[in-house]
């Protein structure tokens, strides 16, 4: 017998942070891909997944995440998908690969983290949320039994449970912060970025620093407070034992549908937003004029290009735009669009496999800047910079840039934070930079301005 996803439409919407909170209660593992408060499009999913597993760290040995992923998607092949929709989950990875993975697609040293450098879970049912359609509905990997059987599951759970009350800001304390790179040290690397630039070993770098803060976190509370004030379209809440992943990430690192069309949307570039509409309007101009943050997009574009190129059918990698200005909440970004399709033979797993770590967290030309930054940052960056997001069963995948992240483990909690440096960078204004992307992070953890600035 094949095979097959199932749906079924739930009677009612429930907001998404009332069906994760319900769900993921006394379970040591849960995932939620999330388009956002107050979402008016896209799709959002939570689940509770399986106990398998797929998980890698570089410095144990040989890397074989890319094939087990491959062989396991490969296996799913023959599922009967034609209840999903397109553009969404089809079931099957969801989870992250760290940058410190780089080791193995690009062959550059780094050093080694201390969160697996890829950690990916199985999702065989999950619920699907549509924000423009506000409508719920359940997909199961299994037989009409099985489905109604979770239907029935997750319809008890929910009765009764209530929206959260929405979350308060986390009381400003003094908190037991640390930087790997002090202020005045970042500045300093900025500086040995300019000189390797000037030196003509690199065209752009981007450099990144990491903030600790001790103490225990719930990943929930952290993440809505996170989500509240830095609304994003590819949010994420992974919880792994005793790993959390909390993403308000803006950035699309890539996603390819089950026919093989291949898009990326590389993010430099960025500007704080005006304290007013004149001054928030003029910042934008000011990001889509500078041409120091021009040359910093068409670089990583370029890179970009070059990486999908391995994969794509000849001819058909374009730029679908370029250099237009998106805004969040905190800051104003710019972003470009490239696509392609995927050669015949290859899949999304190859796709991923060519293209990590993404141009816009490297730099170019990407192995000589890898190096140059393994030198300057001293450190793993762990999970921040990777990618996260979900590998389906029907051969798609969607997954967001690990940025405007924090990660908490059982010793706290840290944010990775950085910038693109190109010839026309300045020290205070990289540095500043940082503070901007890091700031609405920290306040989710409650942590006082003073302690970060």
């Amino acid at each position: 017998m094949t095979r097959q996803v199932q749906r079924i439409r739930m009677p009612q919407w429930v907001d998404p942070a009332v069906v994760y909170g319900a769900l993921a209660a006394g379970h040591s593992r849960a995932i939620w891909l999330d388009a956002g408060p107050q979402a008016d499009s896209g799709l959002s999913y939570i689940s509770i997944p399986t106990d398998k597993e797929l998980r890698e760290n570089v410095s144990a040995g040989d890397v074989t995440i890319f094939e087990r992923l491959r062989s396991s998607l490969e296996h799913d092949s023959a599922v009967d998908t034609s209840a999903v929709r397109e553009g969404g989950f089809s079931l099957g990875w969801v989870g992250w690969l760290g940058y410190e993975l780089a080791a193995h697609t690009t062959g550059v040293p780094t050093a080694d983290a201390t969160t697996p450098d890829a950690l990916f879970v199985y999702v065989d049912w999950a619920l699907e949320f549509d924000h423009q359609l506000a409508t719920l509905d359940l997909l199961v990997l299994g037989d009409v039994d099985a489905l109604h059987r979770r239907q029935e599951e997750i319809e008890h759970l929910l009765t009764g449970t209530a929206v959260p009350e929405q979350q308060a800001p986390a009381p400003a304390h003094s908190a037991s912060v640390s930087w790997r790179h002090s202020a005045e040290h970042y500045q300093v690397l900025v500086q040995r970025c300019l000189d390797a630039i000037t030196a003509g070993d690199a065209y752009q770098l981007c450099l990144t620093n990491e903030v600790q803060v001790a103490g225990h976190f719930d990943p929930l509370e952290v993440y809505l407070r996170l989500r509240d004030a830095n609304p994003s379209h590819h949010g994420g809440l992974i919880v792994v034992d005793e790993l959390a992943l909390l993403s308000s990430s803006p950035e699309i690192f890539l996603t390819v549908n089950a026919d093989g069309h291949l898009t990326t949307k590389p993010i430099k570039g960025t500007r704080k937003r005006g304290d007013d509409q004149v001054q928030d309007v003029a910042l934008a101009e000011e990001l889509l004029a500078s041409d120091k943050e021009r040359a910093e997009n068409l670089m990583i574009v370029d890179l970009m290009r070059n990486d999908v190129g391995k994969v794509a059918q000849l001819g058909t990698v374009r730029v679908d735009s370029l250099l237009e200005v998106e805004t969040y909440e905190h800051v104003h970004q710019l972003v470009s669009t490239v696509s392609a399709e995927l050669a015949h033979g290859l899949s999304a797993v190859d796709a991923l496999e060519a293209c990590f770590p993404a141009g816009s967290m490297t730099g170019a030309p990407k192995f000589s800047a890898m190096t140059i930054l393994n030198g300057l940052e001293q450190g793993p960056r762990g999970i921040y910079s990777g990618a996260f997001g979900y590998l389906g069963i029907d051969g798609s995948a969607n997954l967001a840039m690990v940025i405007r992240s924090i990660v908490l483990t059982p010793a706290g909690a840290s944010i990775g934070t950085g910038g693109g440096i190109t010839s026309g960078s300045v020290p205070r204004a990289e540095l500043e930079e940082t503070w901007v992307k890091v700031a609405p992070l920290l306040r989710a953890l409650g942590v006082a301005p003073s302690e970060y600035s």
